[in-house]
């Protein structure tokens, strides 16, 4: 390899030369085929051969935001896994959920991670909320051939805005549609094949200025509620200990709660439930 064509110091023009602050933009030039949207898109439909994770909810609270999902991804009408991770940090303030075909949501989760620590280390600076939203949407934009074969990936974006004016809520909710067009939610948001039910629960049970414990509870009921539902939602399985999997982002980061927690809230709404339909069963004669 001559230096005409490797560049400087042995390496590929692509690595040396600045081409701005988006990892995307420098994959596309350094290694195209690396890139979800860049793969050659099936001929066929092939969503019910490829495993999808659905319900994915997210709260605002009093301090910041809260966001949930259910374990279970399924194939057609079987159920694929029962543990699957729905639910990632995006940086330090910022978590994403997936929902959709889960092999290239979660390679999309990977890529939009390094995008924004990319950024962070080019420019010495933490994107705004408002930037990282828009991030995403292009990304999503960029499957969307693969997305009319089946193989859509509709996640939710939450964070905690560190530009926020005094007054307004920190946490901020952002829904996404196939086509990359992106949407700020108004205190709570739910998506996947659960979330007509997801968000009838959270309308009954969400009030502005929830306390985080309280939020917690809304995020976790309005999985259940969604498992009662959907088949391709998976509730509480106390059996193999699979609980859903629940993230805080306030001032102090992007936390997930541990499973004792989240099995602790998951407990008290099962007895509760329990507790309520045996007052409500007939009694013997």
């Amino acid at each position: 390899m001559n230096e005409s064509s490797a560049g400087r110091s042995g390496f590929p023009p692509a690595y040396l030369d600045r081409v701005g602050s988006s990892f995307t933009d420098f994959l596309s030039t350094a290694a195209p085929e690396l890139l979800p949207g860049r793969r050659p898109v099936p001929q066929l439909p092939v969503g019910d051969i490829a495993p999808h994770g659905t319900t994915i909810v997210a709260v605002t609270f009093d301090g910041g935001v809260l966001m949930g999902g259910d374990r279970r991804a399924t194939m057609g009408n079987l159920i694929s896994s029962r543990d699957i991770e729905k639910v990632y940090p995006a940086d330090s303030y910022s978590v994403i959920g997936i929902a959709g075909a889960a092999g290239i949501a979660i390679e999309m989760v990977k890529l939009y991670q390094v995008e924004l620590e990319h950024y962070e280390k080019i420019e010495g600076l933490t994107m705004s909320l408002d930037g990282k939203a828009n991030r995403l949407a292009q990304m999503i934009r960029g499957n969307l051939g693969a997305a009319l074969q089946g193989l859509a990936v509709v996640p939710l974006f939450a964070g905690f805005d560190l530009d926020a004016a005094p007054g307004t809520s920190p946490g901020r909710i952002f829904s996404y549609d196939v086509t990359g067009g992106n949407y700020e939610e108004r205190g709570y948001a739910a998506v996947g094949s659960g979330s007509l039910f997801a968000k009838n629960s959270l309308k009954k049970t969400w009030r502005s200025g929830l306390p985080a414990d309280e939020a917690t509870r809304t995020v976790v009921e309005a999985l259940y509620d969604a498992a009662d539902d959907d088949s391709a939602t998976g509730g509480p399985d106390p059996v193999r200990r699979l609980y859903p999997i629940v993230y805080r982002v306030d001032a102090e980061g992007a936390v997930r709660l541990t499973d004792a927690e989240v099995a602790a809230v998951a407990d008290r709404i099962v007895t509760q439930r329990a507790a309520a339909d045996r007052q409500n069963m007939p009694r013997e004669a």
